[in-house]
């Protein structure tokens, strides 16, 4: 089993360099140790719940009968959705939160990590590849490191980078997380014709 475009995949609809700035605004208020407690918790509770839906969600998919193509055309559409906001991100870098309290669970480790785009990724996964869970399940743990690596390196990023740079990378990751959505939703379609003869 090949587990890099797995891993791709999952990097892409997590999205880490979109959500550095929105990492940096929710913790500006917090000094640089409390903010990397902050993020190595809120990824590990991410990782938690991508995990559940990784070992479990094969059962949720039963319980609601639904078909692998319908989740492939429909986690096709969830990832162009998400590639069209990539490409073209509206003005949304930096949020008006005040909040002192550290955020737990909400929003970081959900839906900012764990989100319903990284959700349904995994569950077309195991719905497609049931007997490689543990494949599955390394490359959720080398997303999510990967994740956690750049979000507590956000602060060096965004100077080294900046606003622009930042966004021109992120319209990058768009453009191949296009590709890879119409790819799904073609594989969902043919998938799909097959049954029908």
């Amino acid at each position: 089993m090949n587990i890099y475009p797995i891993v791709l995949t999952l990097i892409l609809v997590m999205d880490p360099l979109g959500n550095i700035p929105i990492f940096l605004s929710i913790l500006r208020k917090f000094d640089a140790r409390t903010q990397n407690k902050i993020i190595i918790r809120e990824s590990f509770i991410a990782f938690l719940v991508l995990c559940v839906f990784l070992f479990f969600g094969r059962f949720i998919l039963a319980d609601l009968s639904i078909t692998t193509p319908a989740l492939s055309i429909g986690g096709a559409i969830i990832l162009f959705l998400i590639a069209i906001r990539m490409i073209f991100p509206s003005d949304g870098w930096g949020s008006k939160e005040e909040s002192f309290e550290e955020p737990l669970i909400v929003p970081l480790a959900v839906p900012l990590t764990a989100g319903p785009s990284a959700i349904a990724m995994l569950l077309l996964f195991t719905a497609r590849d049931p007997q490689h869970l543990s494949g599955l399940f390394l490359a959720v743990v080398i997303a999510c490191v990967i994740f956690c690596i750049t979000m507590l390196a956000a602060r060096y990023l965004m100077k080294f980078l900046g606003r622009r740079g930042l966004i021109a990378i992120e319209r990058l990751m768009g453009m191949i997380l296009t590709t890879i959505a119409v790819q799904m939703c073609l594989s969902g379609i043919a998938e799909y014709s097959h049954t029908l003869h």
